[in-house]
């Protein structure tokens, strides 16, 4: 376990270790997180526990239920699938704007994204690739021109961010093929094509969708 003397704050020694064991996966969705075992664990109060779970649980990694304490998060399938749905709409109708209007400048930014994506899934770093992920698609969606829905674009991001985290094979598999994916959205920005564009955003987010292994009992009825 991580000293606390790293770390700023008694809350932020928590947080930070706490989200250091979902990222990777030594938790499960749905386990229970009891205030007073991690307090003991960690050497704290009660006080940072309670306000770490308050910071994770604004992130969507924890659930935090009245009277019952917290929990992992547990996203279900049908959850999965509606986020998704309004992520398709909101990324492919960025994309066909930030195809006719995105600059040199964005386009590098880019594929700077693209090169931190593969260095962060050669060394496994989900953390740093959830951010490099987010950048580039947050990138798009600046790239429209249009902040209102580039602020949407954010929003759902941090929320299909949760469900990588959880239902992701990251650490079990040997290439990952958003990474080409990725590079073909670029060349088709590159290119000018809104049509084309469109098609691989829509063909990339549905992959990603598909790729997601949640249990069966994350599922709603």
């Amino acid at each position: 376990m991580r000293e606390a003397r790293f770390y700023t704050t008694s809350a932020d020694y928590v947080y930070q270790d706490l989200r250091h064991h979902i990222i990777t996966k030594q938790l499960q969705p749905g386990q229970r997180l009891p205030e007073v075992s991690i307090a003991v664990q960690m050497g704290v109060s009660r006080t940072p526990v309670r306000e770490a779970l308050r910071r994770l649980a604004s992130e969507g990694l924890v659930t935090i239920i009245p009277n019952s304490g917290a929990r992992l998060a547990c996203p279900s399938q049908k959850e999965m699938e509606n986020a998704y749905i309004l992520r398709e709409h909101l990324e492919c109708l960025a994309i066909r704007l930030a195809a006719e209007r995105i600059t040199e400048r964005q386009l590098r930014r880019l594929e700077d994204s693209v090169l931190e994506e593969e260095r962060a899934f050669h060394e496994k770093n989900l953390e740093l690739y959830l951010e490099v992920n987010e950048n580039f698609h947050r990138t798009i969606a600046e790239s429209s021109g249009n902040r209102i829905l580039a602020e949407y674009v954010e929003n759902i991001l941090a929320r299909t961010n949760v469900y990588i985290v959880f239902y992701d094979p990251f650490y079990n598999i040997e290439t990952n093929p958003s990474i080409p994916q990725h590079r073909a959205i670029i060349a088709a920005l590159a290119e000018r094509s809104p049509e084309k564009a469109e098609a691989l955003m829509r063909e990339h987010l549905r992959f990603s969708m598909e790729d997601l292994q949640p249990p069966k009992e994350a599922e709603e009825f």
